[in-house]
């Protein structure tokens, strides 16, 4: 761990990069949940191979840590889906079942030597908090459609989330057909696909509102934007809309849930994490939303430099987690703040500035 005084005395840990594994060339694509018991799991690429994505390595690897104190330390890195060489396991993302205390994490896979461009989606499990995980389980066939066996298709990295009904949500995008949402009504033991297109939209992440509204926000490419999708039908129709306040560079962001008043907190509140410019993957900001996201916060700056994909996650005390791509892909940082910092202390009282 290392403070930079640059950002706020903020101390930034690099948890993930190839300085700590001999022969591996990056890590990338993080994807952060906090576990039942309310352990931190952090999940990335081990980009074996080179940097590249998975349709262009041979040797990609799913690998976690974990922290049982709030993220001020870590575990030892550990492989949870690795393959052998030739075939490649890329893009975690991971759902916690608070109902049956399940973590689910998904991921898309590919034999280069067999079945070159050929993606399937893939999921294990942990009952323990993820300290253990399953066998992957192949579920391409419950989520997407047949003719789709040859297109460019991939399941969101990130975090998908569970609604106030129970009902497990996620999104996957196929790139010649739009963003789509899949979900599951029985805890995981099965999975649906729901075959309403969205678009524009590239990778995205859904939360769901305090009316039962689906919220989903989407990368974008060539527009310098977000776009926000919204349906009050589960998923069976949508409206969307450009976000301008939310500028981006076509890079994979990240929006949870802090709190709802249906919950039993004071307020609703939205937080959403990206790389805050137009162009360049840089300027790491997240920002608040007291309106279920019509309006964001200006937001604070986590890190100035070099920032892509991002996942973010609320610690069992309160704080507000951060794992982000930082300086290039170089590292993968953990950061965690209060809502008292990131609002300036004026959560207590007032709405902070509207952008």
């Amino acid at each position: 761990m290392h403070a930079n005084a640059q950002h706020s005395g903020m101390d930034f840990q690099n948890i993930f990069s190839s300085s700590m594994r001999e022969g591996v060339a990056c890590y990338r694509i993080p994807s952060l949940v906090t576990a039942p018991n309310g352990d931190l799991v952090a999940a990335i690429d081990e980009r074996v191979l080179s940097c590249e994505d998975l349709k262009l390595n041979k040797d990609i690897n799913i690998v976690v840590r974990r922290s049982t104190d709030n993220g001020n330390t870590w575990s030892q890195i550990e492989s949870i889906v690795d393959y052998p060489l030739g075939q490649s396991a890329s893009d975690p993302s991971m759902i916690v079942d608070e109902v049956t205390e399940v973590i689910f994490l998904f991921f898309n896979y590919m034999d280069l030597n067999n079945e070159k461009d050929i993606y399937y989606l893939k999921v294990v499990k942990s009952n323990d908090n993820g300290k253990t995980w399953s066998e992957p389980e192949d579920i391409t066939s419950q989520i997407t459609k047949s003719e789709w066996h040859n297109d460019f298709k991939f399941i969101t990295s990130g975090r998908g989330i569970q609604a106030h009904s129970g009902k497990l949500l996620h999104t996957l995008v196929n790139l010649e057909r739009g963003l789509f949402i899949f979900g599951s009504d029985d805890h995981g033991l099965t999975w649906f696909f729901i075959d309403t297109p969205l678009k524009p939209a590239d990778e995205s992440k859904i939360v769901e509102l305090a009316d039962g509204t689906w919220m989903v926000n989407s990368r974008v490419s060539g527009v310098g934007l977000r776009y926000v999708h919204t349906s009050s039908d589960q998923g069976k129709t949508w409206k969307s809309r450009p976000d301008s306040t939310l500028i981006d560079p076509a890079c994979n962001a990240s929006i949870i849930r802090y709190t709802s008043i249906k919950e039993g907190s004071d307020k609703n509140r939205l937080l959403f994490s990206n790389a805050n410019s137009k162009k360049r993957r840089k300027n790491m900001t997240v920002r608040i939303s007291y309106d279920e996201g019509i309006t964001w916060s200006k937001g604070k700056t986590i890190y100035t430099g070099g920032s892509a994909y991002s996942s973010l996650t609320i610690l069992k005390n309160g704080s507000i987690g951060l794992f982000f791509e930082k300086d290039f892909y170089n590292e993968n940082d953990f950061v965690c703040f209060s809502l008292d910092w990131l609002t300036d202390g004026k959560d207590k009282d007032t709405v902070p500035d509207r952008q």
